[in-house]
């Protein structure tokens, strides 16, 4: 990261609490955190951050990881795995998401 470059951390919207927010400026990071607004209380996120066009470019790209994260558990069948042993499961991710890789790969590639 070169020097004097703002440091972010991104999250869902179940870390938008006091405590994560307040811990994440306390370090000198912006939280980049998903608004959780309900009926029983508000964001702990404000203006200062969402007013910036990084924090609109951090939960798009948040959004994309959300559903390369729902492709790989519902459409791949990650989310009950037929394997044991973390070297297994974690080859089985690995090819999983390279195969998620390989059908979005018409979408990236340049047409004409």
């Amino acid at each position: 990261m070169p020097d004097g470059a703002k440091k972010t951390v991104g999250a869902d919207k179940n870390d938008d609490t006091a405590a994560f927010v307040a811990s994440a400026r306390k370090l000198g990071v912006t939280p980049h955190v998903a608004q959780n607004i309900n009926a029983h209380r508000g964001s702990n996120i404000d203006g200062r951050t969402t007013r910036h066009t990084g924090y609109r470019s951090s939960q798009v790209i948040r959004k994309r990881i959300e559903e390369a994260n729902g492709w790989i558990k519902e459409v791949a069948g990650m989310a009950q795995t037929k394997h044991r042993g973390l070297g297994r499961v974690g080859w089985m991710f690995t090819f999983k998401a390279a195969a998620y890789n390989l059908i979005r790969l018409p979408q990236l590639l340049p047409t004409g």
